[in-house]
């Protein structure tokens, strides 16, 4: 780009906008994003040259740095270049945005889909100078949409081609429609079935019986009854077995699939039965009881020929968060589309299981340890893929234990028992990914379950303390408010790590007592301060994600205000951004934190996706600048720009901004420079006990 493409660019910006905080955030979205965007200056003709293009569109249209400056037609093909240009006038015709659809070549020859959207920007008397082109790869999009249709066809050609007999009804029991095997077992046609009450061809026997089934149907629950008598066209009693599925559409019960298979023949009826025996319902895989059968004789097998085989255990990550957001229903849903997706992975060496719930188990005959690591990655790979559950997508990882026969168990019982053990490890640190087993596993959940039993009593044994970190003020080098983090001297088992005790805590709920204690104790400290003269003095204490749902929070940091008669805004609550997930809750809690006036943060801002919408609708009066930012700030110009961003930001909007993690003195220049107003870390200071901090900050 020359000197006169850099001045227009630079033009285009300033008519964008004028202020300087959103000039930068402008410049970071066009540079950065991974749709395509491109600024076209409008010209006499009308002409389009091109002025500028991000990384994705340069690379993504085949054009290079060269073309900037060009016309359009000086840089695509002729065929291309008309097309365009026809959209382009469209466009300044109109004088509204447009949005158009295309094809687009990528350097590998495969074809791909985009929609483009075209933006005027207009000058000051409404005549049109850029045009912003934003395009968008929207190919997974028409091939969802493929999909859904060749899905209809799959389920029309399951249903048409079904040995069972399968009708449909409405919530009324009126018939709608049936499948060809329906009229092979009853013997009536199609017409003689539609539009009649089901009711009509049940033996009167039964009646009660088969309505009492379909109620349950209709409040979604799948049943089945193994004997249910209906009247054939000749007469005749048909004994069959009836299945009722409820046919959910966008999360409600339309109606009902009756399915029907004729139990006559007692092979048939010993079919069923050893089918239902060793199937999972739900999801039609092979139940625990199979897997116990199949172990047993993998066992068997497996020391006659010297092999060795593997259990893998998976569980579905945050699945009981969705399950209890979305409803049972859904939920049974997108288990049986996990099921679908691991059951294309079976082999005739490789069986997949549904243990219960969310649990699934994978048997790999004659294997070896490295080809079982293979398999779970290739595992792993398979959710990287999104599931679609009534037109809306869900992420959905899978946490994999893996035991081996013979080294980690000679019977079932063992190794599924340590599958699940390596199962817990992979949850406990992280989730989604693999972990085989391990004998000092054993020692380690031991170890755990002792660690909860000390922190149980750890407020009660008076072990918990706080310890405080100050923040600087970097113009005037004074300290008037503090970080409060927690401690753990232990009596029997020493120091222990914030790291190792506080996701405990977060998963069994003693979170709750202690965050309670973290309350109290850090007013009761602001009212010894206060008492001693050092009148203003703020202490910010964190809140975790767990405390923050408890209904009686705001209640809580109120009555403890009340009872140390201290200034509201001397205490302050930090909260991230897994604490502010659901806006509905909250917004709420946040506004009843400011009307009683407590000082609000946001620690690590920066690292949420979602950051910036924070400021707009939570009342938020401090930043805190995440040390992943600060660390590298001075060999980083990314991390050096979006620090000093953030700054201009939190102080355009009259926010207090501090930065976290400082540990250098060029670090704290570079950030005194940029106008932050304070700093913490440990070029100033650790966490200091209170007899330290008096010492060091409060009497000079």
């Amino acid at each position: 780009m020359d000197k006169n493409d850099i001045i227009i660019e630079s033009e285009f910006i300033n008519t964008f906008s004028s202020n300087h905080t959103e000039k930068i955030i402008i410049d970071i979205i066009i540079r950065h994003v991974k749709d395509m965007v491109f600024i076209m200056k409008v010209e006499k003709g009308p002409k389009f040259r091109y002025v500028f293009a991000n990384d994705s569109g340069l690379k993504r249209a085949g054009i290079t740095r060269d073309s900037i400056g060009m016309l359009i037609e000086e840089v695509m093909p002729e065929e291309i270049a008309i097309y365009l240009q026809r959209e382009y006038e469209s466009l300044l015709s109109t004088g509204e945005m447009t949005v158009f659809e295309d094809e687009l070549s990528l350097e590998n020859k495969m074809i791909a889909y985009g929609e483009t959207i075209l933006t005027p920007v207009k000058d000051k008397v409404g005549v049109i100078q850029y045009v912003v082109a934003v395009t968008r790869d929207v190919t997974d999009n028409l091939k969802e949409k493929n999909r859904l249709v060749e899905s209809e066809q799959h389920y029309r050609s399951i249903i048409e081609h079904n040995m069972d007999a399968i009708l449909s009804i409405n919530m009324d029991g009126k018939i709608v429609e049936t499948n060809p095997a329906t009229h092979l077992l009853t013997g009536f046609s199609a017409t003689q079935m539609k539009d009649k009450l089901i009711f009509e061809f049940i033996a009167n026997s039964d009646l009660y019986h088969f309505k009492k089934l379909l109620e349950q149907s209709k409040a979604g629950i799948a049943l089945e009854s193994l004997e249910c008598r209906f009247v054939h066209y000749n007469g005749n009693a048909l004994t069959l077995h009836i299945k009722t599925v409820p046919i959910v559409i966008f999360e409600e019960i339309k109606g009902i699939y009756v399915i029907l298979r004729d139990l006559s023949e007692q092979a048939k009826h010993a079919e069923t039965l050893k089918y239902m025996a060793f199937h999972d319902q739900l999801t039609g895989l092979l139940n625990r009881r199979a897997l116990i059968d199949d172990m047993e004789a993998a066992i068997k097998n497996a020391k006659k020929f010297n092999d060795e085989f593997a259990l893998i255990s998976i569980d579905l990550d945050r699945f009981k968060y969705l399950n209890d957001t979305l409803g049972h229903i859904s939920g049974d849903e997108i288990l049986k589309k996990v099921a679908e997706r691991l059951s294309e992975i079976q082999t005739s060496n490789i069986q997949v299981y549904r243990q219960g719930g969310d649990e699934f188990m994978i048997l790999i005959f004659d294997t070896s340890r490295h080809k079982v690591t293979r398999f779970a990655e290739r595992i792993l790979s398979k959710f990287t893929n999104t599931f679609y559950l009534n037109s809306k997508e869900y992420y959905i990882s899978p946490s994999i234990g893996i035991s081996m026969f013979p080294t980690d168990g000679q019977d079932s019982e063992t190794l599924i028992k340590n599958a699940d053990e390596a199962l817990f490890r992979v949850k406990d640190r992280g989730k989604a990914h693999y972990q085989f087993y391990r004998p000092e596993m054993n020692s380690e959940i031991q170890n755990v379950v002792s660690l909860e039993m000390h922190l149980r009593k750890a407020i009660e044994k008076q072990e918990l303390i706080l310890l405080f970190q100050p923040q600087i003020e970097l113009s005037t080098v004074k300290v008037k408010s503090f970080e409060a983090l927690i401690r753990w001297n232990c009596s029997d088992l020493g120091m222990i790590s914030p790291s190792d005790f506080i996701p405990l805590a977060e998963e069994t709920g003693l979170i709750i007592p202690i965050g309670n204690w973290v309350i109290e104790t850090a007013c009761k400290q602001i009212r010894n301060w206060n008492d001693k003269g050092y009148e203003d003095i703020r202490i910010a204490i964190n809140i975790s994600p767990k405390q923050f749902q408890q209904t009686n929070l705001v209640n809580k940091i109120k009555t403890m205000l009340e009872k140390f008669h201290i200034e509201p805004s001397s205490l302050e609550i930090e909260i991230t951004e897994g604490a502010m997930g659901d806006k509905q809750e909250t917004i709420p809690i946040l506004k009843s934190l400011k009307e009683i006036g407590v000082t609000i943060s946001v620690d690590d801002f920066g690292t949420g996706y979602s950051s910036l919408s924070y400021l707009k609708q939570f009342p938020i009066d401090v930043l805190k600048i995440d040390q992943s930012f600060v660390k590298d700030v001075l060999n980083n110009e990314k991390d050096a720009a979006i620090t000093t961003t953030i700054i201009h930001l939190g102080r355009s909007l009259g926010l207090e901004v501090i930065a976290e993690g400082v540990e250098k003195a060029e670090q704290a220049e570079f950030l005194l420079n940029a106008q932050c107003q304070k700093a913490q870390g440990y070029y100033f200071a650790r966490p200091l006990v209170v007899e330290e901090i008096e010492k060091r900050f409060l009497l000079k």
